[in-house]
């Protein structure tokens, strides 16, 4: 079920807040806790993608986190009918920064599911995906080994039987 905040004085930081409210809450529940680093990328679009609508979209009308199995569901809706430019293409950079510009290809490269839609009484709603994981058990050679492991690093055993076929 869509979790809704009041756009009424939202900001990037309240909205942040209450994405991870709602996956900690969600996940919670299950006895689960989804990886540091996807909570991170749910941060970052949060941030892009309420900043993209309070800077460039004539405001915020509207903010929904709805949490998935295994991701989070974002929909931010503002006043402008304006499509973000896709210049620079799906994940790219620009190559020059003129104070604006990363916010959209960080959107693409971390969310799934891009959408945009046009309302019918005047503005638009940008809709994405942030896959979550479930957090690592902890590794207890510690957390430098966790991070080669989980981010395809082979593992302790691996590396003492490497080379001694």
């Amino acid at each position: 079920m869509p979790s809704p905040v009041p756009p009424t004085g939202a900001t990037a930081a309240s909205a942040r807040a209450h994405a991870r409210a709602a996956v900690e809450e969600a996940w919670g529940a299950a006895g689960e806790r989804p990886r540091e680093e996807d909570l991170i990328d749910l941060s970052l679009v949060v941030s892009e993608m309420v900043t993209n609508a309070i800077r460039h979209g004539g405001g915020l009308t509207g903010f929904e986190v709805s949490v998935e199995r295994d991701g989070v569901r974002l929909a931010v809706s503002d006043r402008s009918d304006a499509v973000p430019d896709g210049a620079y293409g799906i994940g790219g950079f620009p190559r020059t920064h003129g104070g604006n510009g990363y916010g959209w290809p960080l959107i693409n490269r971390l969310a799934e599911e891009v959408t945009v839609r046009h309302r019918p009484r005047g503005g638009k709603t940008i809709s994405a995906r942030v896959p979550l994981r479930p957090a690592l058990a902890q590794d207890p050679t510690g957390p430098a080994r966790a991070r080669s492991g989980a981010a395809g690093g082979s593992s302790p055993s691996e590396d003492a039987s490497a080379g001694h076929a």
